[in-house]
């Protein structure tokens, strides 16, 4: 990636992401986001929060042989010998952060260093400013406000140590209604739906143009809550139901016994994928035939696991997710399996899938508001954002939920990095 191309910043602000990242740097009239990933069609304004270490290569100036981003998961999916990193937000007021871990080929790297040389990527993508607006969830850690404080002050010393001089924090949830509220023309109470790849979070936040000119917003979040169900699940669902019982899930055998399920739902979960295709494991499933009453099932079985197509089954999967979101049934072309393999998914039975992740989110939503000490009723606006709320049934659930509320969208992908970079101005820019 190349340094950006505007003249170096002062300042920016980061969406230090658990499943994407994104940046936004000062423009001449306003905020922009910085695009991380200009080679990539879509939406290059965000990049996936994952490193790559490569078991092969030398060392550079930065450290082991390493790919960021999208880069990072197609060399996991590619099969390269190493180690790919995910979730490293999670980490964050825990023990592991100062501890060594195996990166693959004899190599070791310390989770700090791991974090913090994602952080320096982001840095350098935005021009290497000085001053820094870091996005954090309203916990770090449930329940114990001592880890909670470790893990601001972990992420502030990575900061600092590629290069930040001044690193300012604003709570996440405040960031996504920032946009909302300039909008604001009196107050309001909102329900941020933030639902990405991982989890569904909550927060009800009051907003207004009085309240928009103060920096301390923490008495502002009423509630916040979470559950840990969103996109890779529902994408998980759609692949089981309407693509795997074409390749044997929950089919019966000759004898009446239901084919063993394990290896189905590991082939439906991305980060269990490449485990699938253990040579143990591939001849295990090559000696079970006679567990399958339809010899296609296995058949087509054995083609993604020899081939290692499993990971194209998950894209897929997701794409027919789009497509339902979109309101028309989804084809499923599977030509790479089988000559003329078509499957068809309508949306009822996309619905019915997610029915259960759907209804728990949901009621999450109500918890959330619920331990604000509000009513349904109360809630004036409804804010989404997060990439799986494009998901129009669960949209739509929500807004239904709250049915006097105003239904907002915010952008999916990047509104928690414009807040953040509207925090930053004015906490950055001179008076």
């Amino acid at each position: 990636m190349s340094p950006a191309s505007h003249a170096s910043p002062r300042f920016c602000a980061i969406d230090f992401g658990t499943s994407n990242s994104a940046v936004a740097v000062p423009s001449a009239d306003n905020m922009r986001l910085v695009p991380l990933e200009p080679q990539h069609t879509g939406n290059t304004n965000t990049s996936p929060t994952a490193v790559f270490y490569f078991a092969e290569g030398a060392h550079d100036a930065d450290g082991p042989p390493r790919a960021f981003g999208r880069a990072a998961i197609q060399a996991y999916v590619d099969g390269h010998d190493g180690r790919l990193m995910r979730s490293m937000k999670s980490i964050l007021g825990s023990s592991l952060i100062d501890q060594t871990t195996d990166v693959g080929g004899g190599r070791g790297a310390k989770y700090f260093d791991i974090v913090a040389g994602y952080l320096k990527r982001l840095r350098r993508a935005a021009g290497d400013p000085q001053q820094v607006v870091l996005g954090r969830p309203v916990f770090f850690v449930d329940g114990d406000a001592e880890r909670d404080a470790q893990a601001q002050s972990q992420l502030a010393a990575m900061a600092q140590a590629v290069g930040f001089t001044e690193v300012q924090f604003q709570f996440e949830p405040i960031a996504a209604a920032f946009d909302f509220e300039r909008q604001a023309t009196r107050e309001q109470v909102v329900l941020v739906a933030d639902i990405g790849g991982g989890t569904s979070d909550f927060s009800v936040v009051r907003v207004g143009p009085e309240r928009m000119a103060r920096l301390a917003r923490r008495d502002d979040i009423l509630a916040s809550h979470g559950v840990h169900i969103a996109g890779t699940d529902f994408d998980r669902h759609i692949e089981l139901v309407a693509i795997l019982r074409e390749f044997g899930f929950r089919a019966l055998g000759p004898s009446g016994r239901e084919v063993p399920s394990g290896l189905y739902f590991d082939l439906a979960t991305w980060h269990l994928i490449n485990t699938c295709y253990a040579p143990l494991r591939v001849a295990e499933w090559r000696g079970m035939r006679k567990w399958f009453e339809r010899p296609e099932h296995h058949a087509r079985l054995m083609t993604v696991l020899d081939e290692r197509l499993g990971h194209e089954l998950a894209a897929r999967a997701e794409d027919a997710k789009i497509a339902i979101s979109g309101g028309s049934d989804a084809e499923i072309l599977l030509d790479l399996i089988e000559p003329g393999l078509h499957l068809r998914l309508s949306e009822p039975i996309a619905i019915e899938a997610l029915r259960h992740d759907l209804e728990r989110i949901v009621t999450t939503a109500h918890e959330t508001v619920l331990l604000a000490g509000l009513a349904p009723t109360q809630i004036d606006a409804l804010y989404l954002t997060g990439g799986s709320t494009g998901l129009r049934p669960l949209a739509d659930a929500l807004a239904a939920a709250f049915p006097q509320a105003q239904r907002v969208t915010g952008d999916r992908f990047a509104s928690v990095a414009t807040g953040l970079g509207l925090y930053a101005e004015r906490v950055f820019s001179p008076a």
